[in-house]
């Protein structure tokens, strides 16, 4: 009785999961040992070709992983170091911190795509506009037009529409600090930076986890700033590993090298992931 009561409330939700995830992974995996280009109904295996391809330097696809890479470590440190300090400004006693909160929150809000066109226009219209006005030649740079200036521009959006996410879970981390640790720590002559990173933060490490967690995988999925923002461009020097693999699937019609590229997308996500949740988890543990 007891294995049909757990079928009856586990089957569909197990079902639906196979349907939705298991079963188009493992498509994917068959996938990419061949060549299809995902219209033809002729499908040849070719065995470890497409890997091999990736790795011997055939295809851009390691120089799309070196961007990605360049660009996550900006963009989580930036993102968590910055939402951090927002939320300790706003659980201080500062007027109006509801509506800063959601001010910092907003840009979240907001789908990637319409961001990228929102911000792409200030960047081709707006900056220079602004340039002109204040004879800076700070805003009149070709924001999207060089190697250097690109990578800034999805620097600033990304960290722009992000750090909201991290300043509301580390509010209610340091909201969830009990007082009497912090009045005994006063009360020792602790400063309020040393009564931040002795005794607030190491509470706040599960909190922590999660930012973290978030902000690396959201940072290596990067694709539509860049779709929407740069393309890739100029000359591909932003084509981050999710739109490298986009455009060898739907524009170059190479479904079985895309699916290739996406497995070993997922290999190195699940070890930076797994790497990251082993050394907090376990500064968790210190702290417990």
């Amino acid at each position: 009785m007891g294995f049909w009561r757990h079928a009856l409330f586990l089957g569909p939700a197990s079902l639906a999961f196979a349907l939705a995830v298991v079963v188009p992974f493992v498509i994917s995996v068959i996938y990419s040992f061949t060549d299809w280009n995902g219209v033809a109904n002729d499908i040849k295996f070719i065995g470890l070709d497409n890997f091999v391809r990736i790795f011997s330097g055939k295809s851009n696809f390691l120089g799309s992983f070196w961007f990605t890479l360049k660009i996550s470590v900006v963009n989580i440190i930036l993102i968590n170091v910055l939402g951090t300090l927002l939320a300790v400004a706003l659980t201080s006693a500062i007027r109006a911190k509801g509506l800063f909160r959601v001010a910092f929150y907003l840009p979240n809000t907001i789908g990637g795509l319409i961001l990228g066109f929102v911000w792409q226009f200030i960047f081709v219209t707006g900056f220079p506009a602004i340039g002109q006005l204040l004879q800076s030649g700070f805003f009149n740079q070709q924001w999207l037009g060089t190697e250097s200036t690109a990578f800034i521009g999805l620097v600033i959006v990304s960290v722009w529409q992000n750090v909201g996410y991290v300043m509301v879970i580390m509010t209610a981390a340091l909201m969830g600090v009990p007082s009497d640790l912090i009045e005994s720590a006063r009360i020792d002559g602790a400063s309020a930076v040393c009564t931040f990173f002795k005794v607030k933060l190491p509470l706040c490490m599960p909190y922590i986890t999660v930012c973290l967690f978030w902000t690396i995988s959201n940072a290596f999925k990067m694709f539509e700033l860049n779709y929407s923002l740069t393309k890739g461009g100029p000359y591909g020097s932003t084509n981050s590993m999710a739109l490298y693999i986009y455009n060898d699937a739907f524009a170059n019609n190479k479904y079985g090298l895309a699916t290739a590229e996406s497995l070993v997308f997922f290999v190195i996500i699940m070890l930076i992931t797994g790497i990251q949740m082993y050394f907090t988890g376990k500064k968790e543990r210190e702290y417990q």
